[in-house]
């Protein structure tokens, strides 16, 4: 049987979490899809949630990255 594992909003993962990149949502501009790639954010690429206020900030690749919750809303991930 396979498991089937839920996408959540990246607003949505608590901080200390590590997570798979799962999907931009279509609502995010694609030159800021383009920009994300750039900065190493695509699926799989793993996460960890480093804080959730005053904006989403994640480690991704050895690199912290601070993203406006309008822009972290629509990115999908997945528990790693």
């Amino acid at each position: 049987m396979i498991a089937h594992t839920e996408r959540i909003r990246l607003t949505g993962t608590p901080t200390g979490s590590r997570v798979r990149l799962s999907e931009f949502g279509e609502e995010i501009d694609p030159l800021q899809r383009e920009q994300l790639h750039a900065y190493g954010l695509s699926a799989p690429q793993a996460i960890t949630v480093l804080q959730q206020r005053p904006m989403t900030v994640v480690l991704c690749d050895h690199m912290e990255l601070a993203l406006e919750h309008v822009v972290a809303h629509h990115i999908w991930v997945e528990e790693e």
